[in-house]
């Protein structure tokens, strides 16, 4: 079990699974209502907790540097699309529970919960973020937006921000720089005096501010949204699948054909 994990499990009134490691990375394997449980938990408990994701993308990087795997090793990750799925059944003989990417279960899990919680959305360019803000206080308008931050700052900035966080202390933060830098900002800079859920969720704010289309529902239930973003946006995400992807199994069958088990 990872430390982040073991630093819930004092905490925790739910009994959590154990987790799947994933080339080197643990992953919880949940259910969503068992996700949205756990995390409503924690919120209520005022308990500091680092979430992150982990999709074939984010595997590659975390097997390419140690740093990064290290830093995930403090996060309660949840396992987002197919690869980690067929991964999971290579490696441990059974799929994840169910597919938490964060596109997806981030806004049900803020739809699930009645009680108005304090949010805050770093990331993305100053137009994108705004108008996630706006459409989130439409989705969920029981929740109150305390905090609207653009992820285009430098590091004279940061304190400045850190001070802001502090001062509004959200529920849920959602940090939107992509991988691997939110999880390490995450991680470098903030701690249970900043918020209480802290979140790096990729393009979530670009999705929700609608100027990113999200692929059609029977392409996301087959598990195909990344062919749909590579048609997309295929100058940037070319690599990250038509390489990546194959890359990302390879590396899953010479760690089931090395013998060394699912680590």
């Amino acid at each position: 079990m990872n430390t982040g994990a073991k630093q819930l499990g004092s905490a925790a009134r739910l009994p959590l699974p154990a987790e799947r490691s994933i080339l080197g990375v643990d992953v919880m394997p949940m259910t969503q209502e068992q996700a949205v449980a756990f995390l409503g938990q924690r919120i209520r408990a005022g308990r500091f907790t680092k979430i992150a994701f982990l999709n074939a993308h984010v595997a590659n990087l975390a097997t390419a540097d140690p740093s990064f795997r290290q830093t995930l090793s403090d996060f309660v990750v949840f396992p987002d699309g197919i690869g980690v799925d067929i991964a999971s059944s290579v490696l441990h003989g059974r799929p994840f529970p169910a597919n938490l990417n964060g596109t997806d279960f981030v806004p049900a899990f803020m739809a699930a919960q009645t009680a108005p919680l304090r949010i805050g959305l770093i990331g993305t360019s100053r137009t994108n973020v705004e108008l996630a803000a706006s459409h989130l206080r439409a989705f969920a308008p029981q929740h109150e937006i305390v905090m609207v931050q653009d992820g285009f700052f430098g590091d004279a900035e940061v304190a400045g921000i850190l001070a802001r966080l502090e001062a509004v202390r959200p529920d849920v933060l959602l940090v939107a720089m992509g991988v691997p830098r939110q999880e390490r900002w995450i991680a470098d800079h903030l701690s249970e005096r900043h918020c209480t859920l802290a979140l790096g969720v990729g393009a979530l704010l670009d999705f929700m501010s609608g100027t990113i289309p999200r692929a059609p529902l029977r392409l996301r239930r087959l598990g195909l949204e990344w062919l749909f973003r590579l048609l997309v946006e295929p100058a940037r995400l070319w690599r990250r699948y038509i390489v990546g992807n194959p890359l990302f199994l390879l590396r899953v069958l010479r760690r089931k054909l090395s013998g060394g088990g699912p680590r």
